[in-house]
């Protein structure tokens, strides 16, 4: 586990740090309503040099970002209409999968699943400012 605070200025030094050490798999993002789970997107995003519009899949459930980059939000509907969509399929392609609000039972599925992944809680400290746990769970 890991741990690093930093400004919305300074994310994008975190998420090339993140990008470096993981650049396959899933990543779940854990933090309360308007922590900066998107913002965490949109910032790995522009990192990767993809010009797409970052947008919260919250009603879509699922937006894709170039060719290699997914993003997924289960907040509506839940893990297990997302099972009963057969998306855990997708987030077996090549590529990094960012899963807004997976649980415990998501990242055991995965695991099992032998797919890469890692949990990053994001915590708002201030308007500014966040504090991002991450924890690899790689397989």
């Amino acid at each position: 586990m890991s741990i690093s605070t930093c400004s919305l200025s300074e994310v994008g030094d975190f998420v090339s740090n993140i990008s470096d050490n993981f650049s396959n798999g899933v990543v779940i993002l854990r933090g309360d309503l308007a922590a900066g789970k998107t913002t965490f997107v949109k910032a790995m995003v522009k990192h990767l040099g993809i010009d797409d519009e970052v947008t919260s899949p919250t009603f879509s459930l699922q937006q894709c970002y170039g060719d290699r980059v997914f993003h997924y939000d289960l907040y509506n509907h839940g893990l297990e209409h997302f099972i009963s969509l057969g998306m855990l399929e997708e987030l077996d392609k090549d590529g990094l999968h960012f899963v807004e609000w997976g649980d415990d039972e998501l990242m055991k599925i995965l695991t099992s699943a032998g797919i890469n992944t890692m949990t990053i809680h994001i915590e708002k400290i201030s308007d500014d400012t966040r504090r991002y746990e991450v924890n690899y769970a790689h397989t």
